[in-house]
């Protein structure tokens, strides 16, 4: 009987590792507030996509725009999240216009902040431009505590974690 219950003992341990070993790793939640330039005509499709160290899509934190249609005007991000299509129902949300601001909680990876990861903000308007790195920078704990400015229909975004 003794060694009976040494085997389940046993047992119960080797099943907590391999459990541990699928545990997903710790999401560090950051508020983040986009800002739009004031331009004219439909709303923005905005990606937030984290990248590795090589610039290579990783994750996709946040879709801004449910119209799953209009998602290859947004190739190189597409190329990444056409292939698989996992669902992003979660993370998506309406599309911002002209001077618009939204403030959403991105759930960002905690082991890839300070670890050579990017951040990277794609923009796309029908019937105007596409801009692959509307806005991108290296994910560090002291980027997620600023203010970084956009080069297309992103003014600006502000970040906090929290």
């Amino acid at each position: 009987m003794m060694k009976f219950r040494l085997f389940i003992a046993g047992m119960a341990a080797a099943a907590g590792l391999v459990l541990a070993g699928f545990a997903q790793p710790a999401n560090t939640a950051v508020k983040c507030l986009i800002q739009m330039t004031n331009y004219t005509g439909e709303g923005a499709y905005i990606v937030v996509s984290l990248l590795d160290e090589e610039g290579e899509y990783q994750q996709t934190l946040q879709v801004l725009g449910t119209d799953s249609e209009w998602y290859s005007e947004i190739p190189e991000w597409w190329q990444f999240y056409g292939k698989y299509r996992p669902d992003i129902d979660g993370i998506s949300g309406a599309t911002l216009s002209g001077g618009e601001r939204s403030v959403s909680v991105l759930q960002i990876p905690s082991d890839k902040i300070d670890a050579g990861y990017q951040l990277r903000f794609e923009t796309s308007v029908e019937d105007q431009e596409y801009y692959a790195d509307d806005l991108q920078f290296e994910l560090t704990s002291e980027n997620l505590k600023s203010k970084k400015e956009g080069r297309g229909f992103i003014r600006y975004i502000r970040m906090l974690p929290q």
